[in-house]
């Protein structure tokens, strides 16, 4: 939904006008807490500074709209709430007016918008929720535009890829949830088109919301992918609820999709490192032998060697036998000595 079709009115400089109750400085200027009745009606509650909206503060618009938060210089500046008059809401940052920072949008539709702000345009990371069917879109914002990569999640399905100017254009793949993708691209064709003019007349604010980008989808049955017609426009388009002007232009159709490949889903899962096994040491401590003590004047006993395994058995010396003729001269030389 776009948030131009809600603008609140600009706020009136008081300079002194209107009527004023609450403090002031040495000088007479509005100066601390007070309270402001303004000419146009509005009516401001809150801190001045030397003549001038500075803190917290609330102002009321006669037409319904409030703002709660933060002034700086009579300018919304830091934190705050804007309520508009159709019922839709702005919370988030402010810097000299206009919305930047981070906030979230909240339209009279049901849809919301919270991401990053420049400039009072989305602009940045953002996502989009669309209230009717619980889509919404994940990515990059320029100038209130859906441009730069972003996702589309549907309720069984999603699309990853590129837009442009609005509408998904490039290289892309769509997301299912029974577990495949479909891979291919968008094709843009252009075609010479008539518009009638159009005078400055601002949009209602219940149509200045964003449109839901319905691209052409695919649905799988039976195994089979069968192309779901598409009776919706695929332009991402916004109403701006501002004057404008339409000549004859070159404007883009409807992309159109152009399948290539179906593939099983891309899983990633992080790898753990294996573990590093540690090689185990073993330590040894020195074996200690202790000494005993022995008293003075004795000398230690020496411990006995080590005896032989097996003691030597002793052997008989036998000589070799004597011939008959050598016992012979051995009996004669017996008797010669006795």
């Amino acid at each position: 939904m776009s948030d131009l079709g809600s603008e609140e009115v600009e706020e009136e400089a008081e300079n002194d006008l209107g009527e004023y109750e609450g403090e002031r400085n040495e000088a007479g200027e509005r100066h601390g807490h007070g309270k402001a009745r303004l000419p146009n009606g509005d009516t401001y509650e809150g801190q001045y500074a030397n003549g001038k909206r500075s803190g917290q503060g609330l102002y009321r618009f006669k037409n319904g709209a409030r703002y709660t938060g933060e002034y700086f210089d009579n300018k919304k500046h830091g934190h705050g709430t804007f309520i508009y008059p159709d019922g839709s809401k702005y919370e988030g940052e402010w810097v000299e007016d206009q919305r930047h920072g981070n906030g979230v949008y909240y339209y009279v539709n049901g849809d919301t918008y919270t991401g990053e702000w420049f400039n009072h345009n989305r602009h940045g990371q953002g996502t989009y929720v669309f209230s009717l069917t619980g889509s919404k879109y994940v990515g990059t914002w320029v100038n209130g535009q859906q441009e730069g990569a972003a996702e589309l999640i549907h309720l069984n399905h999603r699309y990853q890829g590129k837009f442009v100017n609005k509408n998904p254009t490039g290289p892309g793949k769509y997301i299912f949830d029974i577990g495949c993708e479909q891979h291919g691209e968008y094709i843009h064709a252009l075609m010479q088109t008539k518009n009638k003019k159009r005078g400055s007349t601002k949009l209602p604010s219940d149509q200045s919301y964003e449109k839901q980008p319905i691209i052409e989808a695919f649905v799988l049955r039976e195994s089979r992918i069968t192309e779901v017609p598409s009776g919706f426009e695929v332009e991402c388009c916004m109403d701006k609820g501002e004057e404008e002007e339409e000549e004859e232009a070159l404007t883009s159709t409807a992309p159109k999709w152009k399948a290539t490949k179906i593939t099983e889903l891309t899983l990633w899962a992080p790898e753990e490192p294996l573990p590093v096994k540690t090689p185990t040491v073993i330590i040894q401590e020195p074996l200690v032998i202790e000494e005993s003590e022995t008293p003075a004047g004795e000398t230690p006993l020496e411990t006995p060697a080590e005896a032989p395994a097996e003691a030597a058995e002793p052997t008989e010396v036998t000589s070799p036998p004597k011939e008959p003729e050598e016992e012979e001269e051995g009996a004669k030389e017996d008797q010669g000595d006795q």
